[in-house]
């Protein structure tokens, strides 16, 4: 499991109870309740969680791609600057050039009229350099991204590409601003397993060749094991867990968390079962009273139920949002 190779204090982000509301049926959505976590210099911390527990918000707000108003609440501290009070010029000018993101379907990412060339130098047309100079960024972009022959490829169209091409040309495109933080949107969920271990073993070279740090979103706990120093484990829009990574997954102080790396499959032996996760996964729009986990938790009690637990201190370097999460721990 990866464990941080930072000791520094260097924050480059720190999110502070962000909130952010959607437009429902009947009332907003609360999507993204109160989540808090840090991102240290030249660290990849992760998201994890299922499907509808709310990572996806969380990434989109740190870049300012969701709608006008919909974070209500909370504090986005980019190197000591707060992004929610920023201009609007100020925050377009931080995609792309500080914070840079990899989106899930690299397909969906490119413009299919354009070559990658051209997409991939985009932003460096942007910024004033001459035409041999983008070529020239765009070619060693290609050969860092692990693109063969890149120099031949920068006529070539997304359609051209094989699957893992094209998430390799999206990561040129996200490295091509030179940016502190890549927020990696399920990378590899598309791609084959071959691929999938070649994307993020880019990824982590990437990273820790430049001393970038980057927020990984994923559902899958085998890529934050060999990929994430952090983790953040979420439910329902709340964070259920987070620290170290190694820590978290090698003893759990949420049910949940316990119950994901129950869930997945054990690699040591042919023969080993995984335990699925009982129950059907809350989410913001049906998220039950008191602790969200509580309907799918054997350790539930009537507290569980009608008293949310706060996210509190149980390790150093810890957090979990239980009101048992000792007894987890000793478990």
């Amino acid at each position: 499991m990866a464990e941080s190779s930072s000791g520094s204090d260097d924050l480059l982000l720190e999110v502070s109870g962000l909130v952010v509301d959607l437009p429902g049926r009947v009332r907003a959505v609360r999507v993204v309740d109160e989540v808090s976590f840090d991102i240290p210099s030249a660290t990849t911390v992760g998201l994890i969680g299922e499907s509808g527990s709310g990572k996806t918000m969380t990434a989109n707000a740190l870049i300012g791609l969701l709608p006008d108003g919909a974070i209500v609440g909370g504090s986005l501290n980019w190197r000591g600057e707060e992004l929610l009070t920023a201009t609007a010029s100020r925050r377009r000018g931080l995609r792309g050039h500080e914070i840079a993101m990899i989106f899930q379907d690299p397909l969906a990412a490119l413009n299919p009229t354009q070559t990658i060339g051209r997409q991939v130098g985009e932003i460096l047309r942007r910024s004033g350099k001459s035409r041999a100079a983008v070529r020239e960024r765009v070619v060693e972009l290609l050969d860092r991204a692990g693109i063969p022959a890149p120099a031949e490829k920068l006529g070539s169209f997304p359609h051209e590409f094989s699957g893992g091409m094209r998430q390799r040309a999206v990561i040129a495109m996200a490295l091509a601003g030179n940016p502190s933080l890549l927020l990696a949107d399920e990378p590899t969920t598309a791609l084959d397993v071959t691929v999938q271990a070649r994307i993020l073993r880019l990824l982590r070279s990437i990273q820790e060749d430049a001393g970038l740090s980057m927020l990984l979103v994923s559902h899958d706990l085998r890529v934050m094991a060999h990929v994430a120093h952090q983790v953040v484990v979420m439910y329902a829009g709340r964070v259920a867990e987070r620290g170290a990574t190694s820590d978290v997954l090698r003893q759990p102080a949420h049910p949940y968390t316990r119950a994901l790396v129950d869930s997945v499959p054990a690699v040591r032996t042919k023969t080993a079962l995984a335990h699925p996760l009982p129950g059907t996964p809350a989410t913001p729009s049906n998220r039950p009273a008191g602790c969200a986990f509580h309907p799918r938790c054997p350790l539930a009690r009537e507290r569980c139920r009608t008293e949310q637990p706060a996210l509190r201190a149980v390790a150093p370097g810890r957090w979990t949002a239980c009101h048992f999460a000792e007894k987890v721990l000793d478990a």
